[in-house]
């Protein structure tokens, strides 16, 4: 019996070190897709390894209302991360459900129910946080949805002003789009919304599922935005691949955050590995890294890709380019001819997400790959 929801790919992966993963016939991929940014210190880091083994082998499970020093220490180091004030942390076991929190939380906190959301904003696929995400071919088996969302054209500030009134809980919305085709906004638009919410009282959510852990070249993108939202959600890469999320909050959320909870809230396992995630991104400069090889594995490629495509766009390692052909035939190529793997954003868009760890000769393979295929 096979799974239903998933596409199986013809590639049955066996193991991973690093930024490669091996498959059942012995062949080495170069993982320039970590499985949507999962993997951000490489796949079984051992640090990591050593983490969630050594509290595996202590205490495999006690619920969150009994303190633990694996989940302490958790809190303390994403609260010590966060934008200033953004202290406040409650874990969970996925990107989708931290978006779900936040928007029961800016609801409760606001008493509001109005939810403004971007056109091709993706933000998870529960019936909350779907239905602040874009796209219909994710929403229309599943209507009718939780109403009160309102979408405006991502970018446009003019339209994001008008929308966000006195009836607005929150606006939630990604600093990089990721799932929409790697779409970048100004840090002027951003700070515009920041204006728009605190000016109404309603909740500035930004969505850093994909961009956060040092992926765009800061620990956060809020960071580099110099924009200090109310709720920050994260997830993907901070459990190494464990399945692990978590809403970070201001005290005016926390405090009014309603009744709001989770089995599996911060497992022992998965706080240990994602502590020590946490840890090796910060004492390693990952982010800075990630500026520095992603930086120049753009130049690289509008240099070499030239008119072959549309665009190189991006920040850090995490990278779009606008193909001339479909994205899916792109990706199959350079699985099946280059032993790299990459993923699709949309029908166009060729996303790289590399892990963090990965080098100017990693970036120089992947342009050479990426080349080839859509010469």
């Amino acid at each position: 019996m096979s799974g239903f929801v998933f596409s199986e790919k013809p590639i049955e992966i066996a193991s991973g070190d690093g930024v490669h993963i091996t498959d059942t016939n012995g062949t080495e991929y170069l993982d320039f897709g970590a499985s949507y940014a999962c993997v951000p210190v490489g796949h079984c880091h051992p640090e990591v390894v050593d983490a969630a083994t050594t509290q595996l082998e202590e205490l495999m499970y006690v619920q969150a209302s009994y303190p633990h020093a694996a989940r302490t220490a958790l809190y303390e180091g994403l609260a010590e991360t966060a934008p200033v004030d953004v202290d406040n942390v409650w874990l969970c076991n996925s990107g989708t459900e931290a978006n779900e929190a936040a928007l029961k939380f800016a609801r409760s906190a606001t008493g509001r129910q109005k939810i403004v959301a971007t056109t091709q904003g993706f933000h998870g696929r529960t019936m909350g946080a779907l239905a602040t995400t874009w796209k219909d071919k994710y929403k229309k088996p599943f209507e009718p949805l939780a109403g009160g969302v309102e979408f405006v054209e991502y970018g446009d500030t003019a339209a994001m002003m008008e929308a966000v009134d006195e009836e607005t809980a929150a606006v939630i919305l990604e600093p990089l789009q990721g799932e929409g085709g790697i779409n970048p906004v100004s840090t002027e638009y951003l700070q515009a919304v920041r204006v728009a919410t605190a000016t109404s009282g309603a909740a500035m959510i930004l969505d850093e599922i994909q961009t956060g852990l040092g992926r765009t070249g800061s620990l956060w993108a809020a960071d580099r935005h110099d924009v200090v939202p109310d709720i920050l959600t994260t997830a993907k890469g901070l459990g190494s691949g464990l399945p692990i999320g978590a809403t970070l909050c201001r005290d005016w959320i926390a405090e009014d955050c309603g009744n709001h909870g989770s089995t599996f809230s911060g497992g022992p396992v998965v706080s240990a590995a994602a502590g020590a995630t946490l840890d090796v991104i910060q004492r390693e400069s990952l982010p800075a890294h990630a500026a520095e090889v992603g930086s120049y594995l753009r130049r690289e490629a509008e240099a070499r890709l030239g008119d072959d495509v549309r665009d190189v766009r991006g920040d850090g390692l995490m990278i779009g380019i606008e193909v001339r052909r479909g994205s899916n035939r792109v990706v199959r190529d350079l699985a099946i001819n280059h032993q790299i793997l990459a993923l699709p954003a949309g029908r166009t868009v060729l996303r790289l997400l590399p892990p963090l760890t990965v080098d100017r000769d990693h970036a120089d393979a992947v342009v050479d790959a990426i080349a080839e295929v859509v010469s």
